[in-house]
């Protein structure tokens, strides 16, 4: 079997449209044409009904689809451990989106190849849709990110709660940002509670989806904006960053997806680094926190009453 045939299939599928998975596997989109229909030859059934909304699977097609993604998880499985180098005894591949790879993903590498320096490691880097979508193909066995998409023979488990605090690059700032401010966007709960709370700030003409990609664009531009605290931390001890006394900070939560069928032993070990991590984290988190309340005149506001976060940003590259 054709293994980019199976891929193409399961893209469709999860598309809805043949256009849509033409963008994701970068082909035309008679591409994804012609290896559906070798696809549907070979299984003697049409598999999606074609019309002008998009593509829908079929009775057929519905009941392939399970085979498709447990002949990929198969392929993916046995190229990894036939991939494996001389010297290691398994491989374990991981994904996180870009915020989240600086300072938990790379510490998380450090601390799991020293518990098993035995297991070979490969990392990815991606958006919530291509590490789901890689979590269930088989391409990686664990992810960490803001938007979990819980889908059968994966495991969501929380994490951390980030916490995003208002930065400007400049000594002594105020809530006064008029002019001097960019709208990152962490997502539809974030963009909810800030208008709710912070309506002043609204549209202020620059919004970056670029997590947090966007201290550094922030810090070069004379700018202010929200930001993880643990992320800031480094910038704010260097006089790079300051803390906007008053400010509200808002939660946001991160998580661990894990695919089901992850081998026990393995699991474990990366949970227990995974977690020694995260726990020194929240002690630069917490530090930073405290440097916030030390300067504000009240107790700033900690919006987790009124907002549960939820992971829901769909950050870039």
């Amino acid at each position: 079997m054709d293994i980019a045939l199976i891929r193409t299939f399961l893209e469709v599928a999860a598309n809805g449209s043949f256009a849509g998975a033409s963008d994701r596997l970068f082909v035309t989109q008679s591409a994804v044409s012609l290896r559906i229909a070798r696809l549907e030859a070979s299984l003697g059934r049409a598999l999606f009904t074609r019309s002008k909304a998009g593509a829908e699977l079929t009775d057929a097609g519905r009941h392939f689809e399970s085979y498709a993604l447990s002949l990929l998880r198969t392929w993916e499985e046995a190229r990894q451990q036939i991939a494996v180098p001389e010297g290691f005894t398994t491989s374990l591949s991981v994904g996180a989106q870009y915020s989240l790879w600086a300072r938990l993903g790379f510490g998380w590498l450090d601390r799991f190849r020293a518990m098993r320096p035995d297991v070979n490691l490969r990392a990815e880097l991606g958006m919530p849709d291509r590490l789901t979508r890689y979590l269930i193909e088989g391409v990686i066995q664990m992810g960490l990110l803001y938007t979990p998409h819980l889908r059968p023979g994966l495991a969501v488990e929380k994490l951390m709660d980030e916490q995003l605090v208002l930065v400007a690059s400049w000594p002594n700032p105020d809530m006064d940002l008029a002019g001097r401010y960019a709208f990152v966007d962490w997502g539809p709960e974030f963009v909810q509670a800030h208008a709710l709370h912070l309506p002043d700030l609204t549209n202020p003409g620059l919004t970056l989806s670029l997590g947090a990609m966007s201290a550094e664009y922030i810090r070069q531009r004379g700018l202010a904006g929200y930001l993880p605290a643990r992320y800031v931390a480094r910038h704010l001890d260097r006089g790079e960053l300051f803390l906007v006394p008053d400010a509200p900070s808002f939660p946001y939560p991160v998580w661990t997806v894990w695919r089901e069928d992850l081998p026990a032993d393995l699991r474990s070990a990366a949970e227990i680094a995974l977690r020694e991590v995260a726990a020194g984290l929240a002690v630069e988190q917490d530090q930073v926190m405290t440097r916030l309340e030390a300067i504000s005149e009240e107790t700033p506001t900690a919006l987790g009453s009124d907002w549960s976060g939820g992971g829901q940003a769909d950050e870039q590259e």
